[in-house]
C-alpha cells in the first residue's frame, strides 16, 4: 500500500509538473499574442465603388492628421509603370514569388485584376503599426471578405456613392473608360453597394452625397475610435493640422 501511494504521489507530481509547463507555455504564447495585438492601432479599411470619392476623403484625412495614418505597400505581379518605385508604390514580384507567399499565408488578402495578382501582406500592415500609425487599406469587396475572416480586427468603412446615375457621370467624366469597361465597373458597383448595405458587413456606411458632410462623418467615426483605443492603452498619434480647409 505504501509503495502504491508513493508511486501515485510521484505520478501526480509529474503530471502537475507537465501541466505547469503547458500552462506556462500557453501564458507565454498569450503574452506574445497580446503584444502583437497591442503593437499599434487598429487598421482602417476603406471600401467602395470606383468613383465613390474614397481617394478624396482619404486625402483630406491624411492632410488633417499628417502623423496619424500610413498606407501599407501592396504586392503585385504587374510590371512597374513609369515613375513607380519598388517598395514605395508597390512590392513588384514574380508570379512564382506571389504564389509562394500565398502558400505560406503571408497575405491578409489577395485579388486578381486584369490578369495581375495583388495582395496586402501581414508584414506591410505591421510595419505601419509599429510606427504607431493607423494602417489604411483601400481594398475591394473580395479583400474585405477575406480580412473579415482574419485576426486583423480592422475598422471597416464603406463609402457609398450618391446614386448609380451620379457614379456613371463621374466615371464618364474621367474619360478613361471604354463603354464596355464602364458598364463592367457599373455592374461591379451595384454588387459592391448591395454588399456594403448589408447590416454588419461594415462598422459604418457613409453616403457621399456631399463631400463636406461625408468627410465630417468619416472624421468623427475615426477620431472617436482612435480616442477609445488610446484610452485602452494603445499608442495612437492624433495630432490635428490646424491649417486644413474644411470645405
Amino acid at each position: 500500500m505504501f509503495i502504491l501511494q508513493s508511486v501515485t504521489r510521484l505520478g501526480r507530481k509529474r503530471l502537475c509538473g507537465k501541466a505547469q509547463q503547458i500552462l506556462s507555455a500557453a501564458s507565454r504564447s498569450a503574452s506574445v499574442h497580446s503584444k502583437m495585438v497591442k503593437q499599434g492601432p487598429r487598421p482602417l479599411v476603406i471600401c467602395g465603388p470606383s468613383g465613390s470619392g474614397k481617394s478624396t476623403l482619404l486625402k483630406k484625412l491624411f492632410k488633417e492628421f499628417p502623423e496619424t495614418f500610413g498606407f501599407s505597400v501592396s504586392h503585385t505581379t504587374r510590371k512597374p509603370r513609369a515613375g513607380e518605385e519598388n517598395g514605395i508604390h508597390y512590392h513588384f514580384v514574380s508570379v512564382e514569388e506571389m504564389q509562394g507567399a500565398i502558400e505560406r499565408r503571408d497575405f491578409l488578402e489577395t485579388a486578381t485584376f486584369s490578369g495581375n495578382m495583388y495582395g496586402t501582406s501581414k508584414r506591410a500592415v505591421q510595419s505601419v503599426q509599429s510606427m504607431g500609425k493607423v494602417c489604411v487599406l483601400d481594398i475591394e469587396i473580395e479583400g474585405v471578405k477575406q480580412i473579415r475572416n482574419s485576426d486583423l480586427n480592422p475598422l471597416l468603412v464603406f463609402i457609398k456613392p450618391p446614386s448609380i446615375g451620379e457614379l456613371e457621370r463621374r466615371l464618364r467624366g474621367r474619360n478613361t473608360e471604354t463603354e464596355e469597361s464602364l458598364q463592367k465597373r457599373l455592374n461591379t458597383a451595384k454588387c459592391e453597394i448591395e454588399y456594403g448595405s448589408v447590416p454588419g458587413n461594415f462598422h459604418v456606411v457613409i453616403h457621399n452625397r456631399h463631400l463636406k458632410q461625408a468627410y465630417q462623418e468619416l472624421r468623427d467615426f475615426v477620431v472617436k475610435e482612435l480616442e477609445t483605443q488610446r484610452e485602452e492603452g494603445t499608442h495612437v498619434i492624433l495630432t490635428r493640422c490646424e491649417e486644413v480647409d474644411s470645405s
